[in-house]
This record gives structure tokens, C-alpha cells and sequence, in this order.
């Protein structure tokens, strides 16, 4: 499951024959807002990102929301907004309000019970029953692998369709997620963080269900335009960079460009044959 941090990714993504989409959080602070992931975004934020993505692709797409952005009636109202802004399912965390990204020290996890609590908020709101619900587990860095499976059975009894364990630095810790619930387990394969890049071989092998890489694709395009913009001023030209760039003739190709300008030809061809004939 590929992160796409635009419109212009989802359809990337899709034409590259992936089956689900994934909108980070980090994604959204960072690519829309130039905000670090700390819980500084808001729900309408992610919502507006969401219409984006949603209308450039018909593949599903799960949306990170973060903490919830509340108690449970929020929570409550984050599912029905993003539903309507066609997520097909969010996934939500057990830290505190004052979040951090997973792969960073000094993390807080609200108590078990409260983690609860937000996903029966979240499962009482899903539109209907394919919609996901999915927990996210962040407890294994701060409270130890015993809290992080009792959290994980807990959170499948209250509901959830999909775990998500967080920041696991074996491959064998996705085995004891994957023996201690029925439900489908996430591997989040984010770069430079806790997480070796497994392959999907190797997840298959402890019975992950779901590859994640959420922000691959918008660290690959954040080094890529640096690259050009370091070379065009201190070249004074992109010629060196035109190689490695995205030509426009494949732009227009994902995008149907030709087909909307056949379009409008048709269109403009027809209304001018009117305008002679009434003439």
C-alpha cells in the first residue's frame, strides 16, 4: 500500500497497478502545510487532502487520523467526515493528543482503556460495515511487547478490523501481533526510522497482511526538486537535472490531457458549426 501526498500521486499509484491508496498524516502536515507531525493539523486539513486524493483515484484509501482529534464524540465525527470525503477506512493511534511521529523517542500512550474507548467511538461511526476500522498500536517503545499484545487483543474485541503495531524492529515481533489476533496486521516500512525494510516475502512469512510505505514516493520527489533547485542556481540552468526529470509528454499521458483537449475541440467545433448555420 503506497502513501501518495496528492492527487497527482493517486493516479501514479493506480496506474501502477496498486490495489489501496494510504494518506499520511505526516504527509499532510509536512507536504500541505510545512508543519512538522506533531498533532498540528486538523481534522478539516486532512478531510480537504482526502477530497483531493479520492477524486483523482477509484482505488480505497485509508486515511491516518492520528488521535482521533478528541474525545469520542469527535472521534465519532472524524469517521462520518472522512467517510463522506470517501476514505475507505483510518486507522487511529494510542498515543496522546500531544503526538509525536512513531518512530520518535520520548512517546506517550494514553492508558488501555482508553485506547478502547476510541475504537469503540470509531466503530460505532463507521457508515457501513466495509468501511475499516484499523488501531494502531504505539505502546511495544514505551511500555514494552506484554502491553503491546494485551493492547492489541483488547482493541480487536472492541471492534477493529486491522492492527497496526507500530515501530517494530524485528521481523519475528510482527509474528507475535500476527499469533495473538484474527484480524489482519499492518507492517508500516517507513525509511530511516525503527524499522528494517522487510520485504513482502519476509512479511508474508510472519503473516502480515498489508506492506505499507507511506511516505517513500514524497521523499524520493522532496530529494529530487532540492536537487533541482540547488542545480539551477548554482548552474544557472536545469539542463544537467532534464534527465532525471518526468517528461511532459508522460505528464500528460497519466493525466488524459489529450483526451480533455479532443474534448474541448469537439465542443468548440460543434458551437462554432451552430453559430455559422444560424448565420
Amino acid at each position: 500500500m503506497p502513501g501518495v501526498i496528492n492527487a497527482y500521486h493517486a493516479i501514479m499509484a493506480e496506474a501502477s497497478e496498486y490495489r489501496a491508496l494510504y494518506l499520511s498524516g505526516s504527509g499532510v502536515a509536512g507536504a500541505s502545510y510545512g508543519l512538522p507531525d506533531l498533532g498540528m493539523t486538523t481534522l478539516n486539513d486532512v478531510v480537504e487532502d482526502v477530497r483531493r486524493v479520492t477524486g483523482a483515484s477509484s482505488l480505497p484509501l485509508l486515511v491516518d487520523a492520528d488521535t482521533g482529534w478528541g474525545n469520542a464524540f469527535m472521534i465519532n465525527k472524524a469517521i462520518k467526515e472522512l467517510a463522506r470525503a470517501g476514505a475507505a477506512g483510518i486507522h487511529i493511534e494510542d498515543q496522546v493528543q500531544a503526538k509525536r511521529c512513531g518512530h520518535r523517542p520520548n512517546k506517550e500512550v494514553v492508558t488501555q482503556e482508553e485506547m478502547v474507548d476510541r475504537i469503540k467511538a470509531a466503530v460505532d461511526a463507521k457508515p457501513n460495515p466495509d468501511f475499516v476500522v484499523m488501531a494502531r498500536i504505539d505502546a511495544l517503545a514505551v511500555e514494552g511487547m506484554d502491553s503491546a499484545l494485551e493492547r492489541a487483543k483488547a482493541v480487536e474485541e472492541a471492534g477493529a478490523d486491522m492492527l497496526f503495531p507500530e515501530a517494530m524492529p524485528e521481523l519475528d515481533d510482527y509474528r507475535k501481533f500476527t499469533d495473538a489476533v484474527d484480524i489482519p496486521v499492518l507492517a508500516n516500512l517507513t525509511e530511516f526510522g525503527l524499522t528494517p525494510a522487510f520485504t513482502t516475502d519476509q512479511l508474508a512469512s510472519v503473516d502480515v497482511a498489508i506492506a505499507l510505505y507511506p511516505l517513500s514516493a514524497f521523499r524520493a520527489m522532496n530529494a529530487a526538486a532540492l536537487n533541482v533547485f540547488r542545480t539551477i542556481r548554482s548552474e544557472g540552468t536545469q539542463a544537467s537535472t532534464i534527465p532525471d526529470m518526468q517528461t511532459r509528454d508522460e505528464y500528460y499521458e497519466l493525466l488524459n490531457y489529450r483526451e480533455f483537449e479532443d474534448k474541448i475541440d469537439i465542443l468548440f467545433a460543434e458551437s462554432h458549426s451552430t453559430e455559422r448555420n444560424a448565420q
